[in-house]
């Protein structure tokens, strides 16, 4: 018997490690080929290396600085200067990344994490051949949609609203829920991410999540139409995309960018799997369209409106220009022609559930990268803005009830979402036109609004751990 065969028993993992490969995926084939190669009396070592990945050089972060960033923003006050302080310290990280060709920063940015470089909201990433799901982050295609609808009631349309919408955490119960086009759910059992999800896709239409969206109902201030805007994204089945998305991301980084910070990491674009991820985005960008829509004409069909006018667009997604770049919107408006098929030349900017939603055509400012905020952003996180605050919560929705119908669907108010949680409307509006980046062209003047609230307040898991508390209160 040869040397080579009497390896054969004993060529496992760790053999290939000791002769110097790097662990991988294909270790199941390099080992199957190394018992073959003994078993024939044949160098086994050197049947692994025919199949083995060659090394692929890695690629090291740039200097601190050395690439340059545009910043579309100026301090107004104190919590200002904090606020972009603490955005730029992630800026200047964030841009050592090898795949990133530029940034810009909009009016309404601030920090969306404590890891140093993470990809602040209003920031806009343009990288070559990689996305980066941490920059588009779990709430993909977070979006706006619009529709104005000839003589209809506003009070009438959120009463609907509060029944026929949906809020808070889950999807709709069973016997509730509904199906996406036929189209969509065909194109997603198609995809190598989103194959599994349409399950999700289902239990999820027609919902709108939690926090900072919204149900919003105004008049164009151009005509007078009664105009319903929605606020929401991709809800489950994008964060199950973007879970997977990142867990591509990190290990094909730990290969090509070890010094890469895994919230940065990328998948590489014109590979297989980066093709595939490119088009589930593109597939949930479709259901999140019909998502809004769902909701807008379950109204319409309930109150009998008829629909005058209606476009819409994201704030969260990856956009592909034609200089071959993937522009990473995390937080911001793209203010470019032909950013997508369904491009009216129209984008809106939310402020504040009491200050008008922009209606904007964009500059396609080369300052920006083409693209403009998304709505007023905060200076503060939300528990730093609760504990300053001098007005009690219900003294703040006092005086916005005062101006606006304000509701929220759980029935408790969520005090991070009142108007004095964001920054000045009007600086964001005045830095709009200081910096070039769109042309407000119309607006829809509040009436009013519904929020999802603290919809955690009276959930069974907190119902239980008060009265486990009151229990325990009562036995001591």
């Amino acid at each position: 018997m040869t040397p080579y065969a009497q390896e054969t028993a004993v060529i496992t993992g760790k053999t290939l490690i000791d002769w110097g490969f790097a662990p991988g995926p294909w270790f199941s084939e390099g080992i199957a080929a190394a018992q073959a190669a003994a078993a024939r009396g044949q160098d086994a070592r050197r049947a692994v290396a025919a199949i083995a990945p060659k090394p692929v050089a890695t690629l090291s972060l740039r200097k601190a600085g050395a690439l340059p960033y545009h910043l579309n923003i100026r301090e107004e006050n104190e919590g200002d200067a904090r606020n972009i302080a603490a955005v730029e310290a992630h800026m200047t990280e964030l841009m050592r990344v090898p795949t990133i060709r530029s940034g810009a920063v909009m009016p309404d940015a601030c920090p969306a994490g404590q890891a140093p470089g993470t990809i602040p909201v209003g920031g806009v990433i343009a990288t070559e051949n990689a996305i980066h799901p941490g920059f588009h982050s779990a709430d993909i295609c977070c979006s706006m949609a619009l529709t104005s609808f000839r003589d209809a009631d506003p009070t009438a349309i959120l009463d609907a609203g509060m029944k026929l919408s949906h809020f808070g955490g889950g999807g709709r119960p069973r016997g509730a829920q509904m199906r996406p086009p036929a189209a969509i759910l065909e194109a997603m059992r198609e995809n190598l991410f989103l194959s599994k999800l349409t399950s999700a896709a289902i239990e999820h239409f027609a919902t709108q999540g939690d926090g900072n969206h919204f149900f919003y109902v105004g008049r164009r201030a151009s005509t007078g139409a009664v105009t319903l805007v929605t606020h929401h994204g991709s809800r489950k089945p994008g964060a199950l995309l973007y879970k997977a998305g990142m867990a591509l991301a990190e290990a094909t980084t730990r290969v090509l960018s070890p010094e890469t910070p895994r919230h940065n990491a990328w998948i590489v674009a014109d590979s297989p799997e980066g093709e595939a991820y490119w088009e589930a985005l593109q597939i949930i960008r479709q259901w999140t369209r019909a998502n809004h829509y769902a909701i807008h004409d379950l109204i319409a069909e309930a109150l009998g409106l008829a629909p005058v006018d209606r476009f819409w667009n994201e704030h969260n997604f990856v956009f592909r220009r034609d200089d071959g770049l993937f522009y990473h919107a995390k937080g911001a408006t793209p203010a470019y022609a032909g950013f997508s098929a369904d491009d009216t030349g129209l984008t809106l900017i939310p402020l504040n559930m009491g200050e008008p939603i922009l209606i904007t055509r964009g500059k396609d400012a080369l300052n920006s990268l083409g693209f403009s905020p998304h709505g007023a952003g905060r200076n503060f996180s939300r528990s730093a803005f609760l504990r300053a605050q001098s007005e009690t919560p219900e003294q703040q929705l006092a005086a916005i009830r005062r101006r606006i119908d304000a509701r929220f669907f759980s029935g408790v108010p969520d005090a991070s979402e009142l108007p004095a949680a964001y920054k000045s409307a009007q600086t964001v509006r005045a830095q709009l036109g200081e910096f070039g980046l769109c042309e407000i062209v119309d607006t829809v003047e509040p009436v009013g609004c519904i929020m999802a609230g603290d919809w955690q307040v009276n959930a069974p898991w907190r119902k239980r751990k008060v009265a486990k508390e009151d229990q325990t209160d009562t036995i001591g």
